[in-house]
């Protein structure tokens, strides 16, 4: 048991023992790590198992009748202790693992001009946000390890993930955020009982100043990159997909990006489904992000980060220095996609179709794959034989002020005084 997984670094390979990475509290690679101001990390490590010993233990047969939403069942894909016996997580009681499940039902199939699509909806999660599959198995490790406090930077529902997973789990958490951060998200973290520390600055200060202050009093951090669980988290979305599809997964996913975890996670489920053998070739990975907030589109172009300063309406894909911008990039560049920038512009009218056609709230990030998935087709750059899926990842009463952007009786208002008319028939 304790040696079926380890760390290894993205950037430099070197490769590192749970145990020592662990009980030290190692974010990044002792070798080449870095967390500098307006940068993004270097040395992100990523947790690898012994797959062909777990492809020999659980088969793709019976990880298909899993339910959903439910990633307890199959601890072996887990950096967390179990018992081989009953597989049983071990000093996590039943009844906080039935507390800290998701939805069973997230994908929805749609039609948009004929062309049909898959959606994986995240905004029904316990604090209606993707971030939930991060923070919860941030949070069960910390339990695991004896950790009372998480500290986090976030522009909104990071922080309000952990604030809420870590109130089910009778932990603190400490928050800190942009002043400018949307006030339904601020609300939703002070009502879960979290300490919030508002930065006079963007969510780049509040991740430098989080690291700093955490380090100084000793408690877990879960920022997003900086702490490798964020990423093991969130892969869980590629496991989900692949029981809710009966294996079947999509051609091509598009995905909102900010910092680049998503993406990274995404990336890193469906390497793992790989590497177990149960796939042959992984989807296309769709990066979309603002043009207010473009770095991984610039970076792949260019081959190189300049930082520039973030602005955009959809505030959870709003990072100037994306933390884990190498291996996004990584994640997009090997599953043979492509990165794409949109207005903001673009994105209400996106979160306006979903609205009002599909019936689905979804915050301006989230509406970013949908706004990315509109460009493509328009552009006929999305071949007809392709199935596509999209990520929403907000709800859309997480950012009020953004829906009064939408006007009513079917317009939608622009920050430069034009209308567009609502019409999606």
């Amino acid at each position: 048991m304790e040696n079926r997984y380890f760390y290894r670094c993205t950037q430099c390979g070197r490769e590192y023992a749970a145990r020592h990475i662990e009980t030290q509290f190692v974010y990044l690679c002792p070798h080449c790590g870095r967390a500098e101001p307006n940068a993004p990390l270097t040395g992100v490590l990523e947790v690898i198992y012994d797959y062909k010993q777990i492809a020999g233990v659980l088969s793709m047969q019976r990880f298909l009748t899993f339910r959903p939403g439910v990633p307890w069942q199959y601890p072996q894909l887990w950096p967390l202790e179990y018992d081989p016996a009953t597989l049983q997580l071990k000093g996590l009681e039943p009844r906080l693992l039935h507390n800290l499940t998701l939805p069973s039902n997230q994908l929805l199939e749609l039609e948009w001009e004929g062309r049909a699509f898959s959606v994986l909806d995240e905004t029904r999660n316990p604090t209606f946000s993707f971030k939930d599959r991060a923070s919860i198995l941030v949070v069960l490790k910390a339990i695991q390890m004896g950790v009372k406090e998480i500290a986090a930077a976030s522009t909104g529902n990071a922080g309000s993930s952990l604030a809420g997973i870590c109130a089910r789990s009778g932990l603190k958490a400490q928050i800190w955020a942009p002043q400018a951060i949307p006030q339904a998200k601020l609300l939703q973290i002070k009502a879960y009982g979290a300490i919030i520390h508002l930065v006079q600055g963007d969510y780049d200060l509040a991740f430098d100043q989080s690291i700093e202050i955490s380090r100084q009093n000793q408690w877990y951090n879960r920022n997003t990159a900086y702490n490798p669980l964020t990423i093991e988290g969130k892969k869980s979305a590629a496991f989900d997909l692949f029981i809710q599809t009966n294996g079947r997964l999509p051609d091509v996913i598009f995905v909102p990006v900010g910092d680049g975890v998503i993406i990274s996670g995404l990336f890193k489920g469906l390497r793992d489904l790989k590497a177990l053998g149960w796939i042959e070739r992984l989807p296309r990975l769709i990066a979309v992000q603002s043009s207010g907030s473009d770095a991984l589109v610039r970076y792949m172009q260019e081959g190189k980060f300049v930082f520039k300063k973030a602005n955009t309406l959809a505030d959870s894909i709003s990072a100037g220095a994306p933390r884990n911008l190498y291996l996004a990039a990584r994640s997009v560049r090997e599953s043979q996609g492509q990165a794409i920038a949109v207005s903001d512009e673009a994105i209400v009218k996106a979160q306006m179709i979903l609205a009002r056609k599909y019936g689905l709230l979804a915050e301006p990030a989230a509406a970013a794959s949908f706004a990315g998935f509109l460009k493509l087709l328009a552009e006929a750059k999305l071949d007809r034989s392709e199935r596509p899926l999209l990520l929403l990842t907000g709800n859309g009463l997480k950012d009020v002020e953004a829906l009064k952007r939408i006007g009513e009786f079917g317009t939608a208002r622009f920050s430069n005084g034009t209308k567009e008319t609502g019409d999606v028939q």
